[in-house]
């Protein structure tokens, strides 16, 4: 790398390694900073991605670091950037290891970070039979009885949503849970029972297929999969620091038109937006952001 690279992108999975080949094909020099802790490493298959169904998360990252190795300006660099300071119209930017660069331009795609639910048992089902997005994981568990794990109307909502994809779901909300009148008669109307029963743990094989649901009561509920909506966090703090300015839903906020945060200079793509939390969608959102920095990067040189 030289002292100034072009963009520093933080974060390697689907969207930053997306920009980076972007980047890279733009002649861009690019430091690309990952620690290899995805979102969906739990997950044995990425669903929703054209050409790749079915593919496992770890096989696609390392399909897309290989296909960098073909861009001699790009970079990537197994560390964890500690901070970024704005310096002038470019930023510093340091890693855990010590090691320091100044980038015209960053692309944060550092992801968000899952609540997932303190049960016990349910670090080997944990994507397996244990998902928190229907879309990626629904289609295996079609038809087949179903718990959504979750409190008030947001539970309630998930638990009407799973009606899609099977026509045998349980609404566990795991101790006494406010559910507004209105949404308890729409999980009546489409014959939704709620539970609101203390789970005591979770019972499964060997390779993380849920058998039962054990409650504290002593009841056992047999299901064969559990969606859960307990939140999620962003990934990083970096954004926060830099005071990137955050929605309702502490999604990053960017420009619509130049596809910028708050702070000039400062990208973002993939979950860390808080859209459509697809791979597919990170892919998308890391290569426009991409083509976003190189126009501002050929403005910035007079040559857009």
């Amino acid at each position: 790398m030289t002292d100034v690279c072009d963009v520093v992108i933080v974060g390697g999975g689907p969207a930053g390694l997306s920009a980076a080949i972007v980047l890279g094909r733009g002649r861009r020099r690019v430091l690309l900073c990952d620690v290899g802790q995805p979102r969906n490493q739990a997950s044995r298959a990425v669903h929703c991605v054209l050409g790749h169904e079915g593919m496992s998360p770890s096989d696609l990252l390392a399909r897309g670091r290989l296909e960098l190795e073909q861009y001699p300006t790009v970079t990537f660099r197994v560390d964890r950037v500690t901070d970024i300071t704005p310096f002038g119209n470019q930023f510093s930017v340091a890693c855990a290891d010590g090691f320091t660069v100044m980038a015209r331009k960053v692309l944060l795609t550092t992801g968000l970070i899952d609540e997932v639910p303190r049960l016990d048992g349910i670090e080997l089902l944990y994507g397996r039979s244990v998902h928190h997005c229907p879309y990626c994981d629904g289609f295996e568990h079609r038809d087949q009885p179903l718990a959504v794990y979750g409190e008030g109307d947001k539970g309630a909502g998930l638990a009407l949503m799973m009606k899609q994809w099977s026509s045998y779901v349980l609404l566990c909300t795991d101790g006494p849970s406010a559910i507004s009148p209105s949404m308890q008669a729409r999980l009546q109307q489409h014959r939704i029972t709620v539970c609101s029963d203390t789970i005591a743990s979770l019972e499964g094989t060997d390779d993380g297929a849920l058998q039962k649901i054990h409650l504290q009561s002593g009841k056992a509920l047999k299901r064969a999969a559990i969606f859960f909506t307990t939140g999620c966090r962003q990934g990083s703090q970096l954004s926060a620091t830099l005071g990137c300015v955050r929605d309702e839903k502490g999604g990053i906020v960017t420009d619509p038109l130049t596809e910028e945060s708050s702070v000039r200079g400062v990208y973002v793509g993939g979950d860390a937006s808080r859209d459509v939390l697809l791979v597919a969608v990170a892919i998308a959102e890391g290569a426009k952001a991409a083509v976003a920095i190189n126009r501002a990067l050929l403005l910035d040189d007079g040559l857009g």
